[in-house]
């Protein structure tokens, strides 16, 4: 079969990264979580001194960008791909609550973007992948055979990650995780460079209720339809 380009867009906690890993495994296709990307950098950032609880140096970080190396690294026991970067592997500390209440704010960055999404760009030029992340649709891949965008009420996102937070073992209260939830949303949804938006052609996917084999099996038979369709 001709292999297709998958770009999943959408809200925060949509549960973007599960159905893409559950689509590229299926297909045998190539995953790529943008969002993994965009924490890295916030990260570095944050290790640096370049953003803190009331501060930013954006200046200092794009200065800087040059000496950020990022890639990803199958991990055999996972079944996916690790973030690591400049050699180190950080997928662990990316997921934490402190590099969320950041990356929103690291990604309205201008130069940041650019240089995230050459590196995008690049990683599907032979298409059979799938990538998700807030402009796939719109920005990095607007041919892209298959446009998903996801969303749920905000307070079933922020329940869903409150629980993956604890589960992790960390000490959160679900009232500051939504209102995390509601600042992302706001600050990626209005941002002048890239805002998340519906792409052209995307199918809007509202998971609120749904369990994580319905909305796979349905997207999956979705993807394997657009796939036949193909010349």
């Amino acid at each position: 079969m001709k292999k297709i380009t998958i770009a999943i867009d959408g809200f925060s906690s949509t549960g973007k990264s599960t159905l893409a890993k559950q689509l590229a495994r299926a297909l045998g296709y190539v995953y790529v979580d943008t969002g993994a990307m965009y924490r890295a950098i916030t990260l570095f950032a944050m290790n640096k001194g370049f953003i803190g609880a009331n501060f930013e140096n954006r200046d200092g970080l794009v200065a800087a960008l040059s000496k950020i190396q990022l890639r990803f690294v199958f991990n055999e026991d996972l079944g996916f791909s690790e973030m690591y970067l400049n050699d180190k592997n950080v997928e662990a500390e990316i997921r934490k609550m402190e590099v969320s209440r950041n990356v929103s704010h690291i990604a309205e960055i201008e130069q940041v973007r650019i240089k995230l999404v050459a590196l995008q760009k690049k990683m599907g030029e032979k298409k059979g992948i799938v990538m998700d992340g807030r402009d796939i649709g719109s920005v990095v891949f607007p041919e892209a055979e298959l446009k998903i965008f996801m969303t749920a009420s905000p307070e079933k996102r922020a329940y869903r990650r409150y629980k993956e937070l604890l589960d992790r073992g960390e000490k959160i209260r679900y009232e500051e995780v939504l209102e995390n939830v509601e600042k992302r949303d706001y600050i990626d949804s209005h941002r002048e460079f890239s805002p998340l938006m519906k792409s052209s052609g995307a199918i809007e996917f509202d998971n609120s209720d749904m369990g994580l084999k319905e909305q796979f099996e349905r997207m999956h038979n979705f993807a394997l339809r657009v796939i036949e369709k193909q010349v």
